[in-house]
């Protein structure tokens, strides 16, 4: 996929950015070409390799026609799940490293449906947090509204 300067993208660990500048590097004796990304969040800027943006899962945010399937996906309450903890935890975290926003959806849910039922481990809170922050800045670009709004859509929807 061909991206622009001043694009909004979804970097899959980081969730939305914003593509800043281009720059050439040399390696080894070889110009490579990098897109360079600001986060939404902290103070954080990643350079991707414009060869590499496919492997690493860079892509355009979800359309607006996606986000309520993303909110209905949220509502849902039968979840199952595996009721051990290292395989659930295992099982969020290949969620999350795939960089699909509906698998970051699910681990978002699942994790705020068990915080109410019964608690969380530390791990499974900053999970939590970690990836209720990528949905949340992914949402706020595809529904063109602030974090805070898009936030509240969010537990609006899980508390539903």
């Amino acid at each position: 996929m061909k991206f622009e300067l001043g694009d909004r993208v979804i970097y899959p660990h980081h969730g939305a950015a914003e593509i800043t500048a281009r720059e050439e590097r040399d390696e080894f004796g070889e110009a490579r070409e990098y897109l360079v990304l600001k986060t939404a969040h902290g103070d954080l800027t990643v350079k991707v390799p414009t060869d590499m943006v496919d492997e690493v899962g860079m892509r355009p945010p979800i359309d607006t026609d996606d986000v309520e399937d993303l909110f209905e996906l949220l509502a849902k309450k039968d979840v199952r799940e595996p009721a051990n903890w290292s395989r659930r935890f295992k099982n969020h975290q290949e969620k999350l490293k795939s960089g699909d926003i509906y698998q970051v959806a699910e681990v978002v849910r699942n994790l705020a449906l068990r915080e109410n039922a019964k608690g969380l481990s530390a791990g499974e809170k900053s999970m939590l947090e970690k990836s209720r922050q990528i949905l949340v800045s992914e949402l706020s670009i595809s529904m063109d509204v602030t974090e805070d709004e898009a936030r509240q859509q969010v537990e609006l929807r899980l508390a539903g």
